[in-house]
């Protein structure tokens, strides 16, 4: 055989191996939320988009949560403040709010442009629009951090009328409380109320680590899979800090809440979330309710 029949050989064996997740996951939600250094470096950002866009036409239901505060920090240190953050949490005073609601948009919109120069039609909405994301102030241990907001309420009817009518919603993490002032909203929690309220079959974290660890000081200790108990005896245990925390806790939520799978992915590998959800192997951690694993189901 040759060299290059090999090569055609080894592409239809790709295209084979995925054909049973794309029968699997026709016409599911799946909420993927994307931050991190992937939002950052201009070859990571049109791969990311190129898989969502691939996820869409082989028949998924994308949706796509954004976050920005990189760049939020950045234009907040142009503007001649100092970023200041109370638990990891952004500090948003008005002139801070404006600023936040300004660059999301901005980014919102040029995810958009890059989604409909892929062919496929895209639709940039904020949680305020349709009464997506209703909010109430948030606290950090008692600490009033501004107009920063806990999610109450999802009314997801906008992002459903969009995917009916065959749009890729792109949710900028931005909501209103019942006063309808505005609050700037972590991406991560948007995302993970967003893929309660569908019932999303899968919710991707693109983050800036491989995944989760048995042990964070040692990089071999790597799960690929997870059960919820497993999961929250690991954030019991202590071994689990920083960023991880919030996102962890966020994930046994959503699981307990609906939502099938929760992938938790290193958005710096390109294609990541191609290679998570069309592989048999896998590439980052994936979580899943106890009774599959007991139930000997195989949690692909």
């Amino acid at each position: 055989m040759s060299e290059n029949m090999q090569k055609v050989m080894e592409k239809a064996q790709v295209l084979i191996e995925a054909l049973p997740y794309i029968q699997q996951f026709n016409r599911k939600v799946i909420v993927v939320k994307y931050g991190g250094s992937a939002m950052l470096d201009e070859n990571l950002k049109q791969q990311v988009i190129e898989d969502v866009t691939l996820l869409k036409l082989v028949g998924f239901k994308p949706i796509i949560v954004h976050g920005g505060g990189k760049d939020i920090s950045r234009w907040v240190e142009k503007s001649g403040m100092e970023p200041e953050f109370v638990n990891g949490l952004r500090k948003t005073d008005a002139d801070t709010m404006e600023i936040a609601e300004m660059v999301l948009n901005r980014v919102n919109k040029s995810l958009v442009a890059m989604v409909e120069k892929l062919g496929v039609a895209a639709v940039g909405v904020s949680g305020k629009d349709g009464g997506l994301l209703t909010v109430e102030k948030k606290y950090s241990d008692g600490q009033d951090i501004g107009f920063v907001g806990e999610i109450t309420e999802v009314n997801p009817k906008i992002l459903v009328d969009l995917l009916e009518k065959d749009f890729l919603p792109i949710v900028c993490p931005i909501g209103m409380d019942k006063d309808f002032l505005t609050y700037n909203i972590n991406a991560d929690d948007a995302a993970c109320a967003i893929a309660r309220a569908f019932g999303a079959e899968k919710l991707a974290f693109l983050t800036d680590i491989e995944g989760v660890y048995a042990d964070p000081d040692d990089k071999s200790s790597l799960i690929s899979r997870l059960t919820v108990s497993a999961a929250r005896h690991l954030l019991e245990s202590g071994n689990i800090g920083g960023g991880m925390l919030p996102k962890l806790g966020n994930c046994i939520d959503a699981i307990e809440s609906g939502v099938n799978r929760v992938h938790i992915l290193d958005g710096r590998i390109p294609h990541c979330l191609l290679l998570e959800i069309f592989t048999n192997k896998g590439i980052g951690t994936m979580i899943f309710r106890d009774e599959e694993e007991m139930n000997g189901n195989d949690a692909e």
